[in-house]
């Protein structure tokens, strides 16, 4: 049965092809923001905590409150559909929850309001309708049969009818019985709706070639920068899995593999990275990409797959992206490749690792003087040194003139990077209510698995484990594998999942 449409203040809401219209206008939303709108309408005039929102709109999947916020803030933008004279829809009530504010008329398909749905009546059986009873008393031609021609009917009727219902009890019975003989333990199945505005960003092992490793961290470095763009500049929600081998059913709608292949090429075996994007509703390839990988072209490949993918998602990039990615360009592509590295490492957060990113930064800084996002990577990965390896006063000294230093470029003020240094530096002082004011400046500047570890860890300094859990769980989200895990347990201090967020702990466990 198709749900009844709604009528929301001007729009006409029609759950059953998830569009909404007015004047003329139609809209169509994705399931998840017309659950979430339907939902509004059974409590108008309601406030509806974020609990309450995931308990009956998204029934408790992997979601946490940022997904919520999202959502409701794709929906009040749709609602508003361009019109900022519009009136506020679903109205925010501080540190309860959301409220619809419209007025709500339930409708009929043909937009007639909903009558109350009459009881049903119980069907009665040939015995006790009167036509029925009627009808063996009269014969054809309107007279009455001979009593015994009836008597014998009815006898072979009764007989049938026995003996049909002792062969339907003996087949129910014999089915119990070999169920319970050989008994066999319930089946599971998954169902999964596909969210058209997902993308899962693999990487395949593929053959391999004669340099794997530096083309793999070339490969991982693109999927980092990928995820962190569309994640803060796009409607899509993307998850890195460039460092999760995990085979699990997933929900995401599309997908963007990358993998190297070694194959012959003008009677030679030449080294080419694939990537290809796949729509996993009907299995339609999007973006199918080769490019031959040397050590001159990955800033030339690099531009072409992001403009490439803006293409085939229909996303025009825009300009704060763009001005972003100006901040992705050295001056040599050698440079690039190299960061490349050094974030691999940063990436994997341990101390080794993070002291030869350091060294691999220095040498980038050197050979691109002008690469000032490199600058501001050194400054991370140091800073996150002496959390894990307290230095010494001379060091020390250069830290605090490196952090001086990068605090005076505008272009990294305006960065992500820029307050993530300055969250970990204020953690390392015991300022957590500074922590708590950059990081989130942080966050409304960049969408990432590393802004939402390091709420995470202001959060366990405030004392507030709970929402701890869910930046965490949100960070594992966006790039789900050991290093995310690492970073959770050991980056900035110590964490105990099993106390801070066993959920992710249990979901671990069961992989």
């Amino acid at each position: 049965m198709q749900q009844p449409v709604v009528l929301i203040g001007e729009w006409l809401v029609t759950p059953a092809v998830n569009q909404i219209s007015r004047q003329g206008r139609q809209l169509t939303l994705e399931p998840r923001l017309i659950d979430l709108l339907v939902y509004f309408a059974h409590h108008p005039d309601e406030v509806l905590s974020r609990d309450e929102l995931i308990d009956h709109v998204w029934t408790r999947n992997v979601v946490t409150n940022h997904v919520v916020t999202q959502s409701i803030s794709e929906l009040r933008k749709s609602l508003k559909d361009g019109d900022e004279s519009s009136p506020e829809y679903i109205v925010t009530v501080p540190k309860r929850g959301y409220k619809l504010a419209a007025t709500v008329i339930w409708c009929s398909e043909e937009g007639e309001e909903l009558a109350p749905v009459p009881p049903a009546i119980p069907s009665t059986t040939a015995k006790s309708s009167p036509s029925a009873v009627a009808a063996p008393l009269v014969s054809a031609a309107g007279a009455l049969p001979a009593p015994l021609k009836a008597d014998k009917r009815r006898s072979i009727t009764t007989w049938w009818v026995w003996g049909l219902f002792l062969l339907a009890l003996f087949s129910c019975v014999a089915l119990v019985a070999m169920s319970t003989i050989h008994s066999h333990p319930p089946v599971t199945k998954t169902r999964l709706l596909l969210n058209p505005r997902d993308i899962d960003i693999r990487l395949a092992d593929g053959n391999s070639c004669n340099n794997a490793a530096s083309q793999r961290t070339y490969a991982v470095g693109l999927g980092s920068l990928i995820t962190m763009s569309l994640n803060t500049f796009s409607t899509y929600m993307v998850h890195d899995k460039t460092n999760y081998n995990v085979n699990e059913p997933s929900s995401s709608g599309k997908t963007l593999t990358i993998e190297f292949v070694n194959q012959r090429h003008y009677r030679a075996q030449q080294c080419f990275m694939s990537v290809q994007l796949v729509d996993n509703a009907d299995g339609s390839v999007m973006l199918d990409k080769r490019y031959f990988v040397t050590s001159d072209n990955p800033l030339s490949i690099q531009n072409d797959l992001m403009s490439s993918l803006s293409e085939a998602l229909t996303q025009p990039w825009p300009e704060r992206m763009q001005a972003m990615l100006r901040m992705y360009q050295p001056s040599q592509s050698k440079s690039l490749t190299q960061f490349y590295q050094a974030h691999q490492l940063l990436m994997k957060g341990d101390i080794d690792s993070l002291s030869k990113a350091s060294a691999i930064l220095d040498d980038v800084i050197s050979d691109s003087p002008g690469f000032t996002y490199a600058l501001a990577e050194k400054a991370i990965v140091d800073v996150l040194r002496h959390s894990q390896q307290p230095m010494n006063e001379t060091q020390l000294a250069e830290l605090n003139a490196e952090i001086t230093r990068v605090s005076t470029i505008p272009e990294i003020k305006n960065t992500a990077a820029f307050y993530q240094i300055k969250t970990i530096d204020m953690l390392g002082q015991g300022k957590v209510d500074d922590a708590f004011a950059a990081i989130n400046s942080g966050i409304d500047l960049e969408m990432s698995w590393m802004n939402y570890v390091l709420l995470g860890k202001v959060y366990e300094m405030k004392g507030e484990n709970r929402l701890a859990a869910d930046a965490y769980i949100t960070a594992f989200n966006l790039r789900p594998g050991e290093n995310t895990l690492y970073w959770i347990e050991n980056s900035v201090f110590q964490t105990s999942v099993t106390r801070v967020v066993p959920y992710l702990d249990n979901f671990l466990a069961a992989e």
